[in-house]
């Protein structure tokens, strides 16, 4: 598992078939109070939890679950994690705690084509996604998770409920799957996706000074060019309409 920081260790997603998101490890074990962002795709909750623990992290630090959003990719194995730390809490955006507590579970399918398929794929039952979230948060907060401080900003457009997470004095983003290395942006046909909500949530983020950027898939990037997301956003810009 490498370390990006002191306080930031970096879990490579393992893509097969369907991508697996990256999952991040927030704080300092010194507190030993941290957090994990993201899961991750349905079966890689042992090869998450196993790169944790051979990191020399005690699985009883790891005190709350955070997600930037609820596609299957992200929270697919989030029960097989919940089975190794049950008493690590569940952290994410209202508006997708609120489905998935209801077991409405189109913000992880995305659609039913696709629903269908990972439910023959990964022998997956109706309310497999049904979750009880323990903090629902709102974007705007922030958060002291081990001794590290993170800014929450609500970016919609690639879900209803995206989140990205924001460390100002070191200039990290975590923007979920809103935006990529390589001049990517995350898809906007889904459930509850929107062009021009998507645009928006690009642009601000661009406001924002980050050198290291930790997307959802897809290569991380340490120096990144200033400007980057801002250009980025101009050249999706006539598609999010």
């Amino acid at each position: 598992m490498p370390k990006i920081t002191e306080e930031v260790y970096y879990i490579p997603g393992q893509d097969e078939f369907m991508p697996d998101a990256h999952a991040y490890i927030l704080g300092k074990p010194s507190t030993q109070n941290l957090t994990l962002v993201e899961a991750g795709l349905v079966g890689k909750g042992s090869y998450k939890i196993q790169s944790i623990q051979k990191a020399g992290i005690e699985l009883s630090w790891i005190k709350r679950v955070i997600m930037t959003h609820t596609h299957l990719d992200h929270i697919g194995c989030l029960a097989e994690i919940q089975k190794k730390i049950p008493w690590a809490e569940l952290w994410m955006h209202r508006l997708e705690a609120e489905l998935l507590e209801q077991g409405d579970e189109r913000t992880v399918y995305g659609m039913d084509m696709f629903r269908g398929f990972c439910e023959e794929q990964f022998g997956l039952k109706p309310g497999a996604f049904k979750f009880k979230v323990n903090q629902k948060l709102q974007g705007g907060e922030t958060l002291d998770l081990g001794g590290t401080t993170w800014e929450v900003i609500h970016i919609p457009g690639h879900s209803l409920g995206s989140i990205g997470l924001y460390h100002r004095s070191m200039k990290i983003l975590i923007p979920g799957d809103v935006v990529y290395a390589d001049y990517a942006i995350g898809r906007f046909d889904l459930y509850g996706a929107n062009g021009p909500e998507l645009k928006r949530s690009l642009m601000r983020l661009a406001e924002l000074e980050v050198d290291i950027l930790l997307p959802g898939h897809n290569q991380i990037v340490k120096n990144l060019p200033k400007g980057y997301i801002l250009k980025t956003a101009r050249q999706w810009e006539p598609y999010l309409k």
